[in-house]
């Protein structure tokens, strides 16, 4: 059965926290809070951390203070000081952490991840795993809407990423996952070497000995332009865990 069909357990006891990275949201806020807030309702639980920073230069953080002074279920983060992506979510897995939420699940704006699966993220959660990572690239999970070119560069990433890290996910890179509080405490307060779309390949990386599972996602949203910056970053952070591995002095968390 997929899990998109599957039936979950009782969540509205959890305390689970959603972190996401909000940045020049302006045109898709509305529908992406509505489909939040349509999740939320069914799971009866959960807090929502949008984090933003000065990378966003449109209405997005009024947006967020307005929706936070409307609804107490999302947090409204003001990060001034991040210097990238990277700094965006461990800003709020950080706030997330602080007031000690069970689980923290993680996923891009915009609708790009549904929120409908949620309740499947917190029913593999309390069965026991640490770690639920959402694959495009498993039986289920499809990626869509998206230039041909970048889903190139997922599937390559994530082969070479196996290759060269001795991983075996079927998606490295994807951008929705949660963890339990105490794993999500061991990268969020490690030097990373990503700054960009890295982050989720090292995370999984440097968890590969935590108990996981993937489960299937639907990733549907134009993606914009990785950049050259993003790219080499990416490849720097590869050769760097490749040659630990190589010399026997592998990091993990």
């Amino acid at each position: 059965m997929s899990p998109f069909n599957q039936p979950v357990q009782d969540t509205s006891q959890i305390n689970w926290a959603l972190v996401v990275p909000m940045a020049n949201e302006e045109n898709e806020f509305v529908p992406f809070i509505h489909a939040l807030k349509t999740a939320l309702d069914k799971i009866m639980s959960g807090c929502v951390y949008l984090v933003v920073d000065n990378a966003s230069v449109d209405k997005t953080l009024e947006l967020c203070k307005n929706i936070s002074s409307a609804d107490n279920r999302f947090k409204t983060v003001w990060a001034p000081e991040n210097k990238n992506v990277v700094d965006a979510y461990i800003r709020g897995y950080r706030e997330a952490l602080k007031n000690n939420h069970s689980f923290i699940i993680e996923m891009d704006a915009g609708l790009s991840h549904d929120p409908a699966v949620l309740p499947v993220f917190l029913k593999y959660l309390s069965e026991g795993n640490e770690c639920v990572y959402g694959s495009r690239f498993i039986s289920g999970g499809t990626m869509s809407d998206s230039p041909a070119n970048r889903t190139g560069l997922s599937k390559i990433g994530t082969i070479l990423s196996n290759l060269l890290l001795g991983t075996k996910l079927h998606d490295m890179t994807s951008g929705y996952q949660g963890f339990t509080k105490e794993v999500a405490a061991k990268f969020a307060y490690y030097s990373l070497k990503s700054k960009a779309h890295f982050f989720q390949t090292e995370i999984r990386y440097l968890l590969r000995k935590n108990k996981f599972i993937e489960t299937p996602i639907h990733y549907k949203a134009p993606s914009p332009r990785v950049s050259r910056g993003a790219v080499k970053n990416a490849i720097y952070c590869l050769l760097y865990y490749f040659w630990r591995r190589i010399t026997f002095r592998s990091v993990s968390l």
